[in-house]
């Protein structure tokens, strides 16, 4: 018995210290200059020359700054130009399609209380977070602001409201639609099960009865655009098409043309980006290590949700105080100190591009694979044996997962949005300081702090999408 007992101790001794090991060396491998893999796209991407990707990466987006300041004032300015469009008429039509989008989301909330309890066949988990989140944001940033026609809250606010009963005091700006977006963060990133469907039901639910209730007391358009994060983000993610209002630019051109000063809007956007590059870090090797954690026996979400909050915050209080640092340094060179609100608020939009690649790169591969899923219940919603989509015996693959070439595809399109949301923030950023300076030299020379950290930010975000992960 005694023997038994020292030889378990044994192997427990050498298994831990085999644990330990291995631990060790993914985590060297992570800090090496060979970037590997997703886990989603398995170990073929250790195949891929993604050290090459990123520097290459790296060097255009370098080369892209270095371009700016040698183009005449004229030519930045005229990249940027917009001219007249074809408008959508709206005669009422966004009340009825809010009303739609009302009914649609209260069936959804009703398969999450009753529907399956699994999240890959209830329509509910895989509608908001498939659909909704990954799908329709991209989607509202290439065609404009479809949130202002699909909203759940317009159409039936318009029926039954009356006349506000309070008033949003203006000087709080955008600060409840950042504390509910921090709050959604919170949710999506660091809950036990935010895709669990009843859970996301009472979320979801809970959500849209807390901003009726805030229209009803603050009138729909005062409460929308200051605490409804998503109408705020949305907002601002339109700005990246090239219509809106009926007018046709690059894309961009409404970040350069908005002259607006808004603080708590610049520090919603920084907000958004920073929990933008945390969903990218809280699941990597090196995160997972700095939290205590083995990377290679993940104790599962609620063992690091103290630790994911924590990280979060710390992301976008980081983000924000170097963004200012920068800001500040560039005005400095320029002897311009006295333009900070102004350089603050407008270039803080020269990010959005960042974000909005970043989201697309971030999340390709899970929508490759959920949404067939959407699709196979969409096609058998009641699980009753239906086919309304004649999908016949439909089965979901994630088969171009496991092929070096379409690998290969898939991360050399992330890391194409990447840069090229870069390259835009650096031009529009750049036409904002010519817009706000003058001249081409002295925009260049303020924009030097702020285009070192768009710099370091196409390494991280290519380095992420390459970067192991233990969850």
């Amino acid at each position: 018995m005694t023997n038994l007992s020292a030889s378990r101790i044994q192997n427990t001794d050498m298994t831990y210290r085999s644990k330990k090991i291995l631990t060790g060396l993914c985590l060297v491998m992570a800090f090496t200059g060979q970037a590997l893999a997703h886990v989603s796209e398995g170990g073929l991407v250790l195949l891929l020359p993604t050290d090459i990707y990123i520097t290459s990466g790296v060097a255009i987006i370098i080369l892209t700054v270095l371009g700016v300041g040698l183009m005449p004032d004229s030519w930045t300015l005229k990249l940027f130009t917009d001219r007249k469009f074809w408008q959508m008429p709206d005669n009422g039509l966004a009340h009825i399609t809010s009303l739609l989008s009302f009914a649609m989301l209260s069936v959804l909330i009703w398969f999450g209380f009753y529907g399956p309890l699994d999240p890959l066949a209830n329509l509910l988990s895989l509608m908001i977070w498939t659909v909704f989140w990954i799908g329709f944001v991209i989607a509202n940033a290439v065609f404009g602001n479809l949130w202002h026609w699909l909203n759940p809250w317009t159409g039936l606010y318009y029926l039954v409201a009356g006349k506000p009963l309070l008033k949003l005091p203006q000087a709080i700006r955008s600060i409840p639609g950042i504390i509910a977006y921090i709050a959604f963060a919170c949710f999506y990133l660091s809950d036990i099960a935010p895709d669990n469907p009843q859970r996301l039901a009472m979320f979801v639910g809970g959500y849209w009865l807390y901003i009726f209730i805030g229209m009803m007391l603050f009138g729909d358009r005062q409460w929308l655009q200051q605490a409804e994060c998503f109408t705020i983000l949305l907002k601002y993610y339109a700005c990246l098409s090239i219509w809106a209002r009926g007018r046709i630019g690059m894309a961009g051109w409404q970040i350069v043309k908005n002259r607006t000063l808004s603080l708590s809007g610049a520090l919603f956007i920084i907000v958004v980006l920073a929990t933008g590059t945390f969903d990218g870090i809280n699941e990597t090797f090196v995160w997972l290590a700095a939290i205590g954690i083995n990377p290679l026996a993940f104790p599962g979400r609620s063992a690091v949700v103290f630790e994911n909050i924590t990280g979060l915050l710390a992301t976008i209080i980081i983000l924000t105080t170097v963004f200012t640092l920068m800001i500040k340094a560039g005005l400095w060179l320029v002897g311009e100190n006295n333009h900070f609100r102004q350089s603050f608020a407008r270039q803080a939009r020269a990010l959005l591009p960042i974000a909005v690649a970043y989201h697309f790169a971030h999340y390709l591969t899970s929508f490759m694979v959920n949404v067939q899923y959407v699709l196979k219940v969409l096609s058998d919603p009641l699980h009753d044996g239906s086919d309304y989509l004649g999908l016949g015996s439909f089965y979901v693959t994630s088969g171009f997962l496991n092929h070096h070439d379409t690998v290969h595809f898939i991360w050399i399109s992330q890391a194409l949005a990447i840069v090229t949301g870069h390259v835009i923030a650096i031009l529009a950023s750049h036409a904002i300081a010519v817009d706000m300076f003058g001249r081409t030299r002295k925009a260049f020379i303020s924009q030097i702090p702020l285009a070192s950290l768009m710099v370091l930010y196409t390494f991280i975000g290519l380095w992420l999408l390459a970067c192991p992960r233990g969850a």
